[in-house]
């Protein structure tokens, strides 16, 4: 009725599960890429037509409800006035005038369960409600009054839930299909028979590097640092030997077993806390070096030396007061004069304009775990006239200002209509955001 069919071509799998959940509460496990939005706009238009009403379309975050919008408003033949987002950023007289006049909604959970607490709007009309990342219902998630209001208010009830991932706790996956009323969940992998055909191959490629001299020269300094620090937690039984290959993860968790031990009064072990906040700074010394190069050590240390001279605490000042790391910074300064980098920045470089010889339009999407780094990288990109762009969270950092929802929608968009090449992402931003698909993906951390 309203579903433009021109536009659309549904994949055997989507056009299985659509038949399957056009009549009951369903689940639809989905992997990412592969049409859940589509799914349920099929739903839409079979619910529209046989009984009219309204469909209302949740998203925990705003940009990914206004997605949606977009995507209705493309292949549905109505009105634009008719397909409508509502979010906490509308005023709720507002908010309540544009319900009544749309025909499908989108919207942000929290807004939608304060319109139903107030009694702002009624479900009775709702034919379909659609819940995209379904495995958020559970607790006190406003998905999970909405549901319920939802099945003692319609007329012609109907909830489709969509996630790529419900998890692997089975208690939970319980709570999600009791929580949404779910009657049948439809499960599909990469793997699966019917999905297998549409799936991409992916070819993984690992790229090594030599690290320069001057790298391995710092690296065996605070290697051996390290292990230093790492000896005492090891005689006293908290971890197993004081190798420096040792996970981070293992010197965490032995500053929890000293924490908890003088949270019952052994407070002998406490002087142990030193040499595990000694043993952090360096393993994490470390694998700025080895992962994101000698400036990002370098701005890591200069942190630390300024830490230590305003006498923050006892395992800074000693750190930095050790001739060993007074080597290593000496070390640090020599290759910053030889204008010496981390060798994976030029191979990286090389992989981005090889990609880009082969095809000029590809899209190319660089991770990675530090800001500093993403900021590094686009400047690079840039020098070599690659069209780039960073892409980090909301979070503000020291000096560094996070992206807003709508920024990183722009951005997305952007990426998507070809308006630049390289996206250089710390995050792939907000949960369920619509990534577009890309011709290579370059991990810069291992």
């Amino acid at each position: 009725m309203y579903l433009r069919k021109d536009l659309i071509q549904p994949r055997v799998y989507q056009e299985v599960i659509y038949a399957k959940c056009k009549d009951k509460n369903s689940l639809v496990v989905l992997p990412t890429g592969l049409g859940k939005t589509l799914i349920a706009q099929m739903i839409a238009d079979y619910r529209l037509s046989k009984y009219g009403g309204r469909v209302l379309m949740l998203a925990p975050t705003k940009p990914l409800a206004l997605q949606h919008r977009e995507s209705f408003l493309r292949l549905f033949d109505l009105p634009e006035g008719k397909i409508n987002t509502l979010t906490g950023e509308i005023p709720p007289e507002k908010r309540a005038e544009i319900w009544r006049k749309s025909i499908i909604i989108t919207a942000t959970p929290q807004t939608i369960e304060n319109d139903l607490v107030v009694g702002r709007i009624t479900l009775e009309d709702v034919v379909l409600l659609v819940f995209d990342e379904a495995h958020r219902a559970v607790g006190n998630y406003a998905y999970v009054y909405i549901a319920k209001e939802y099945m003692r208010q319609a007329k012609y009830p109907l909830i489709l839930g969509l996630t790529a991932s419900p998890g692997s706790d089975e208690v939970k996956i319980r709570e999600i299909v009791k929580n949404l009323f779910i009657e049948h969940i439809e499960v599909r992998t990469e793997n699966s028979p019917d999905v297998k055909p549409y799936v991409q191959g992916i070819k993984f490629e690992w790229v090594k590097v030599e690290l320069p001299g001057i790298y391995k020269e710092v690296r065996k300094i605070l290697r051996e640092m390290l292990k230093d620090s790492l000896k005492p937690l090891a005689e006293a039984g908290l971890i197993e030997g004081a190798s420096p290959d040792i996970p981070k993860k293992e010197i965490l968790k032995a500053g929890q077993i000293i924490n908890a031990e003088m949270a019952k009064g052994n407070y002998d072990i406490g002087k142990l806390m030193f040499y595990q906040a000694k043993a952090l700074k360096l393993h994490h010394a470390i694998e700025l070096l080895e992962t994101q190069g000698l400036s990002a050590l370098r701005a890591y240390l200069k942190k630390l030396y300024e830490e230590a001279k305003r006498g923050r605490a006892k395992s800074t000042k000693e750190l930095m007061q050790d001739q060993r790391m007074k080597k290593a910074i000496a070390l640090l300064v020599q290759a910053k004069e030889l204008g010496i980098d981390h060798p994976k920045l030029d191979k990286m470089k090389e992989v981005v304009k090889g990609q880009l010889s082969k095809k000029p339009s590809s899209k190319i999407i660089v991770f990675t775990n530090y800001r500093e780094t993403a900021k590094k990288i686009v400047k690079e990109l840039l020098q070599e006239q690659i069209r780039s762009m960073r892409f980090v969270g909301q979070a503000n950092r020291e000096n560094d200002k996070g992206l807003s929802q709508k920024k990183q929608k722009q951005i997305l968009d952007l990426f998507s209509q070809g308006e630049f090449n390289v996206l250089v992402a710390t995050s792939v931003g907000e949960e369920g955001l619509d990534v577009p698909e890309v011709d290579l993906v370059i991990f810069y951390e291992p």
